[in-house]
């Protein structure tokens, strides 16, 4: 009887143990993760152009990388083999070790997809999941270490391959760049559009476990949407994408047709008094230059000052 109980216990633990290892993470309160993408317009946008409040936690997401080559009319997809498409002439590798040296609470990572390549849409397309993967762990490998890189950012909009396998493809690619460690930490960037939350939603079930961040693109909801509203689709995205660690987001792009900035910062408000706000994205740096970064600061300074985290 005792050999069987003590058999028992072991196998609960180890279960609870494996559990554990494959549960998606966390569902985070107040935290003070801000996020910058920067890099996508070639308007020749430094790092150090950026206020950088020392009370967050700073992530730069170079946008973008994409597996695309431009040696072709219109570009054609390279399955996997990865390219870069931000400026990098400016955003170098020397320009990277030198943000991260000046400000230890800076990481730098890059997107890979994003919605265009020379104004043409980009597309998931995969020849098959293995080479797909083989081929993105190299490049992406490869270019992290050329430009000491510390995670990764998945954007893809735009699909030629059913959510199971988008989901696999991705999700062996965070974990193999994760056990391997290439990269310390992964995010998504889904947006309330149906065929996009199909596709993150399938991810997000098999790999959400090895998913740190998900960069919600609330902005892309209409130019009428109000605090309530964005405080409820916070809320939609929690259900959607349980356990998650969702970020607040809003765009300085020049546009009427997206969520006012100021409605935006209103409801972070909303959502730090309830306790839900884990973090800040902001599309993207290269934008905010023309407003002297003024609403970056307001959103630092939001975070810095979270009742608790």
């Amino acid at each position: 009887m005792v050999q069987m109980a003590s058999s028992k216990l072991i196998a609960v633990a180890f279960l609870s143990s494996l559990l554990a290892l494959h549960a998606p993470m966390t569902t985070a309160a107040n935290s003070n993760l801000f996020r910058d993408y920067i890099g996508a317009i070639f308007n020749g946008v430094r790092f150090t152009d950026v206020p950088i409040n020392p009370r967050v936690r700073f992530d730069f997401i170079l946008a973008f990388v994409i597996d695309y080559t431009t040696a072709t009319e219109p570009p054609t997809p390279t399955n996997g083999r990865f390219n870069i498409f931000w400026q990098n002439t400016v955003l170098s590798a020397a320009a990277v070790a030198s943000i991260k040296q000046s400000n230890p609470n800076v990481r730098v990572a890059v997107s890979l997809g994003g919605a265009t390549v020379n104004n043409r849409p980009v597309f998931f397309n995969i020849t098959s999941v293995d080479s797909w993967v083989q081929n993105a762990v190299a490049s992406l490998t490869a270019i992290v270490r050329e430009y000491n890189l510390d995670g990764i950012d998945i954007d893809y909009e735009q699909f030629q391959v059913d959510p199971a396998t988008f989901a696999e493809c991705v999700g062996r690619l965070v974990t193999t760049l994760k056990s391997s460690g290439v990269i310390k930490f992964a995010s998504i960037a889904p947006f309330d559009n149906a065929d996009v939350q199909r596709h993150y939603q399938a991810l997000w079930a098999s790999y959400g476990s090895v998913i740190d961040y998900v960069n919600f693109q609330f902005y892309a909801y209409s130019a009428s949407t109000t605090e309530a509203q964005y405080v409820t689709h916070f809320d939609d995205q929690i259900a959607n994408y349980p356990g998650g660690n969702i970020l607040a987001s809003f765009t300085t792009a020049p546009t009427t047709t997206s969520v006012p900035i100021n409605t935006s910062l209103n409801a972070c408000r909303t959502l730090q008094s309830q306790g839900k706000l884990y973090g800040i994205f902001i599309w993207a740096a290269d934008h905010s230059r023309s407003q002297g970064f003024r609403f970056d600061t307001q959103a630092q300074a939001l975070l810095a000052n979270a009742p608790s985290y």
